[in-house]
């Protein structure tokens, strides 16, 4: 990256934009882009929330639904080997656009993974913002070399922060453009999703969806982050991580640009006392526990919402994040052996239902002609160990105490065969 920005390698993101009066000029450039922006979210926002209601859940695959975001570069043959262990069949992996020269070692990587589902996530610095002729040639290069083997190809991320780049929708959609024109002449196989916002802040998203811009997306990408908020199910502005998800959905719903598929592509919980590999303050960080908590509670809401193709979780290794920490040697968080017991019991699951009353959540699968239920609680609550159970922590370990304890740990529980036909077929009727 050129100067005024820069990158930070301990949080794996650029460094804050300290340049004030540059960012002040640049977005004054920008006024009439962010206006529309403002515009658009006041008339299709609005839209969505009405037309929340009537967007019928689709089918989706469980197998791809759970993703992995991989750093190619980081103990290389240790990363493949984990890959191998957890048994993931879908990973998400980051191409930064001023590091072309690392292109083969990337596609080496790919090749091996070549049995899986892959989203690349092209990254952008300001120089291929600006310079469209250089990103035309590097996206041609990439696209060429990869094709093959990539599934989807994201295009930009996290277009909302002015350290990635961007100051404003309307170069994100220029920038766009140059991959979807190179896809309409050269690449017509190739899929790309693109808009890339991050957080809650979807008056950009509006802006990325209802626009003029002579481009298309084969999915929506959204860094969909609920860190600052603490518990998955905790709300912002009254919207929880599904009510979040519902409202999304329906934009994606409602926007001509776009094909009905979105992906989570980054989301996180910043691991506690880790500064400053940690990509926020010491206040958004949480303990190892809760990360391998709110790490499972999320991927279950956002599977229970139906309208969710992938989540992508940032990611295998990074002390600041991570399902691992490397600071010295390899360790294996808690979350690790969530993600992997998650992995292994849902990745062929049918969704039933998920019920919630008064903080007290209980989600529902069909896995393996076996009724699974899996609970957690926002307040610290009991359930007897009824004979037909067969009780599993969030990590896979068996559970044969008499009182189960529900909190915020989700308890896997999978219900006799003969109670759980009987339930499955009062499910369906």
């Amino acid at each position: 990256m050129k100067e005024p920005f820069a990158w930070d390698d301990y949080s794996d993101q650029p460094a804050l934009l300290k340049n004030r009066a540059y960012k002040k000029t640049m977005r004054k450039r920008e006024s009439r882009s962010l206006l529309y922006t403002i515009v658009s979210s006041l008339l299709f926002i609005p839209l969505s929330l009405l037309a929340m209601p009537f967007v019928k859940r689709k089918e989706i695959d469980t197998s791809k639904f759970f993703s992995l975001v991989v750093d190619f570069e980081r103990e290389p043959s240790l990363t493949q080997e984990l890959i191998d262990e957890l048994g993931v069949e879908s990973i998400l992996l980051r191409l930064k656009l001023w590091e072309m020269h690392k292109l083969p070692e990337l596609k080496n990587f790919i090749q091996n993974n070549s049995n899986k589902k892959i989203i690349l996530k092209i990254m952008q610095d300001r120089e291929h913002v600006e310079d469209l002729k250089l990103l035309q040639k590097n996206l041609e290069t990439i696209f060429t070399e990869l094709q093959q083997n990539v599934n989807v190809f994201e295009i930009g991320s996290t277009i909302n922060r002015s350290k990635w780049g961007f100051f404003s929708v309307r170069e994100y959609l220029h920038f766009y453009k140059v991959a979807y024109d190179l896809k309409k002449s050269d690449f017509p196989n190739i899929e790309l999703i693109g808009s890339g916002v991050i957080d809650f802040e979807f008056h950009y998203t509006a802006h990325t969806l209802f626009n003029f811009c002579k481009c298309k997306y084969d999915g929506i990408a959204s860094l969909l982050y609920v860190d600052r908020r603490g518990a998955p199910e905790n709300t912002q502005l009254g919207f929880s991580l599904i009510d979040k998800i519902a409202l999304l959905s329906t934009m994606v719903w409602l926007s001509p640009k776009t094909k009905q598929k979105l992906y989570i592509t980054e989301t996180n919980w910043p691991i506690s006392s880790t500064a400053p590999y940690a990509p926020t303050s010491e206040y958004e960080c949480v303990s190892e526990e809760l990360y391998a908590d709110f790490m499972l509670r999320y991927y279950l809401l956002a599977f229970a919402t139906q309208q969710v193709d992938s989540v992508s979780w940032h990611q295998l290794i990074a002390p600041g994040y991570g399902l691992i920490d490397n600071r010295e040697g390899i360790r294996k968080r808690e979350a690790y052996d969530t993600y992997k017991y998650m992995l292994n019991i849902l990745k062929t699951a049918q969704f039933l239902r998920l019920d919630i009353k008064r903080g007290y959540y209980i989600i529902q699968f069909w896995v393996n002609e076996q009724l699974l239920q899996i609970h957690w609680s926002m307040n610290e609550t009991t359930l007897k160990n009824e004979d037909f159970f067969e009780v599993y922590s969030k990590t896979g370990q068996k559970i044969e105490d008499e009182i189960l304890e529900i909190g915020s740990s989700p308890l896997y529980i999978f219900i006799t065969k003969e109670v759980g036909q009987k339930v499955n077929a009062s499910e369906r009727i």
